[in-house]
């Protein structure tokens, strides 16, 4: 008999994981795995593939929801395969997906499909609020958060550092809000 395995997954890192932890204990995993970042794409999640690496044959993965595993059908269908490979069952808490049986993977595969549905449009309409807004000019109200490091301030972080890097760290900013800001 294989163990129940959690997974979780929020888009960011304002939001909490507590009610995916708390219903991935309630059902009975032992071993949970959880991160905060997108899941439009699987490169680069850390905790994925931490625990696709970590689960073994029997074993059940149980998620929450179809689209705090994928959002994208391609990667949904990856992931599948991967765990399939490996002898590992899926189970999905509030849709009712079990891969052990025909049905549940057609399910399964026609909530993945939605779930990438749902993220294209949500996109498109974002995409349409934003021209939207450019399309005003000057009195647009999209023009990003305004600057909180100066040039200067850059400027002198990098002359006491020894470097660019040395800077942003100094800073707490990235390296590339470094150029934008001297670029400016």
């Amino acid at each position: 008999m294989g163990e129940l395995v959690g997974y979780g997954r929020v888009s960011s890192r304002t939001q909490s994981l507590d009610i995916q932890t708390d219903a991935l204990t309630r059902a009975g995993c032992k071993k949970l795995f959880s991160e905060k970042m997108s899941g439009t794409r699987t490169e680069g999640r850390k905790e994925l593939e931490r625990m696709l690496d970590y689960v073994r044959e029997y074993d059940v993965l149980v998620i929450t929801k179809l689209d705090r595993l994928a959002r994208s059908l391609p990667d949904l269908l990856k992931i599948t395969a991967r765990l399939e490979e490996k002898g590992v069952q899926l189970r999905c808490l509030d849709q009712a997906i079990d891969t052990t049986t025909p049905e549940g993977r057609m399910t399964y595969q026609i909530l993945g499909a939605v779930a990438e549905f749902e993220t294209n449009i949500r996109k498109a309409r974002q995409r349409e609020g934003i021209d939207a807004a450019l399309a005003k000019g000057a009195d647009s109200p999209f023009k990003g958060r305004p600057a909180t490091i100066t040039a200067d301030a850059v400027n002198a972080a990098i002359a006491e550092t020894g470097s660019k890097a040395g800077a942003a760290k100094k800073l707490g900013i990235s390296r590339d809000s470094v150029y934008r800001v001297l670029k400016g």
